[in-house]
């Protein structure tokens, strides 16, 4: 009877750990089932940042509102992060105030979402801000609700403080490391076959680097080893012993680059927010290294200058 027990209760536990897996919640993440549950929470806000443009409006989760990437996230003139003041302009008419916990989701893996955590991250918002695990892929494929009614909440007075540099990489950065004047880990985040060089861009994507190959030093590690054929995020414990197998275990400052800075960004959410790492994230990335003039390559392939 004693051992009877025992094994109910065990079977009670195993079964509560795998509701709690399904519908999570953690520092980070969210599950689709905590999402749904928490629609109409008006203490959450859920924002879609998809590179397709016209995916919110063919039906989005219920209540989210847009953020476009290439206009409303950054600086349209000089190629930077948008201003502050543009920034509290747009989480103000969100409805986003000092208590909001903020659920960013895309398409294309949660790549630009996670983009977008990066920038709520420069602006001080990192700790209030999750992705929906899987992103959009994951809630389209398993059914769920979706609307075409753009969102429309009441102004709040939000107030961001400057951005905080700590969390971003600039050229000058990178090549200290590359000249060995700072320590740090480079993780190139692109396909083995861009890292080579024997690619500019990945198939379909428009070439925007003179060059081809990586960063001296760079250490590669494709952003889709830490995710799983859904979209959501491996165990943390497997995309730590991933990254340790190349080297990396959090000891030495790291900084993450791919080609336009929004696919390194989804392992920059990896290794700061779940790992807990000391990571920055290169947005300037192969565009702007890969056509800098009088930096250092590795070209495997020697596709060195324009392919030829």
């Amino acid at each position: 009877m004693a051992i009877s027990r025992i094994i109910r209760a065990s079977v009670a536990a195993l079964a509560l750990v795998a509701s709690t897996v399904t519908a999570f919640a953690s520092d980070f993440l969210v599950s689709a089932e905590w999402a749904q549950k928490n629609l109409a929470d008006p203490k959450v806000r859920f924002f879609e940042v998809s590179v397709d443009n016209g995916a919110y409006e063919r039906g989005h989760i219920p209540g989210a509102v847009k953020l476009s990437w290439h206009t409303d996230l950054v600086d349209t003139q000089s190629r930077d992060i948008i201003s502050r003041e543009a920034f509290e302009k747009k989480l103000r008419e969100a409805g986003v105030g000092d208590d909001t916990t903020i659920i960013l989701y895309g398409d294309n893996n949660n790549w630009f979402a996670a983009w977008g955590a990066w920038v709520f991250e420069t602006y001080g918002l990192g700790q209030r801000v999750k992705l929906l695990d899987g992103g959009r892929k994951l809630w389209e494929t398993q059914g769920l609700p979706l609307d075409t009614n753009a969102a429309d909440y009441a102004d709040t007075v939000i107030k961001l403080p400057e951005r905080d540099a700590s969390v971003r990489a600039r050229l000058i950065d990178v090549l200290s490391v590359v000249e060995g004047k700072n320590q740090a880990k480079l993780i190139d985040i692109r396909s083995p076959d861009e890292y080579e060089g024997k690619i500019f861009a990945p198939e379909g994507v428009k070439e925007l680097s003179v060059r081809a190959g990586h960063i001296p030093g760079a250490i590669n590690v494709p952003w889709g080893k830490i995710v799983r054929e859904d979209g959501t995020f491996k165990p943390v414990d497997e995309i730590k012993a991933l990254y340790a197998e190349k080297g990396i275990d959090g000891s030495l400052p790291i900084i993450t680059y791919c080609r336009i800075g929004e696919r390194s960004s989804h392992s920059w959410f990896a290794l700061k927010k779940l790992l807990n790492y000391d990571v920055r994230n290169y947005d300037g990335s192969w565009t702007e290294y890969g056509n800098a003039v009088g930096v250092p390559v590795v070209n495997v392939a020697g596709t060195v200058w324009t392919g030829k």
